[in-house]
């Protein structure tokens, strides 16, 4: 064999072996792009589902109590001004509903004390019903045996409100 037969011999096996290397690199890098973007899209739908996973808050728990009609306190003691009012109380849970219940008759004397002290002048205008409220949540809050904790009153809705 001559040195041309040689070395166009050579030619031609280093070209298939450079086409398969390439073709292996050309594999390698859509491989790696793929799994690149594989693993970020599943994160991102993955981050959807853990939004739409998200536990939906838990309904209300209400506490309807007996109307209330007391006798307020006027500056000339007129015994003729009357609150007729209407409470249900907004709780957080199910625990709390359940310790005021079993306390209810401590629960109405705490607000029967509290509405029978009231002035018609302070609980008259907005801003009066507001301060109600807040004593209202402040007087059941504290516990009602020694060493139980504070209970949570979330809000005091008016259901019926008469001040005559």
């Amino acid at each position: 064999m001559s040195d041309n037969a040689i070395s166009a011999k050579g030619k031609k096996s280093k070209k298939p072996l450079l086409m398969i290397l390439l073709l292996l690199i050309v594999i390698a890098g859509g491989g790696a792009g793929g799994y690149y973007w594989w693993t970020h899209h599943n994160q991102a739908a993955g981050d959807t589902a853990q939004v739409k996973k998200e536990v939906p808050p838990a309904p209300p728990v209400f506490l309807a109590l007996d109307t209330f009609t007391v006798n307020l306190q006027t500056p000339d003691n007129n015994p003729d001004r009357v609150l007729y009012v209407g409470l249900t109380l907004r709780l957080p849970d199910e625990e709390n509903r359940t310790t005021l219940t079993q306390y209810l008759p401590e629960v109405r004397s705490r607000l029967l004390l509290l509405l029978s002290r009231q002035k018609s002048e302070s609980i008259a205008n907005e801003a009066g019903k507001q301060q109600l409220v807040q004593d209202i949540k402040q007087t059941l809050s504290a516990p009602f045996v020694k060493g139980q904790p504070n209970l949570e009153i979330s809000d005091v809705l008016f259901t019926a409100f008469i001040l005559r």
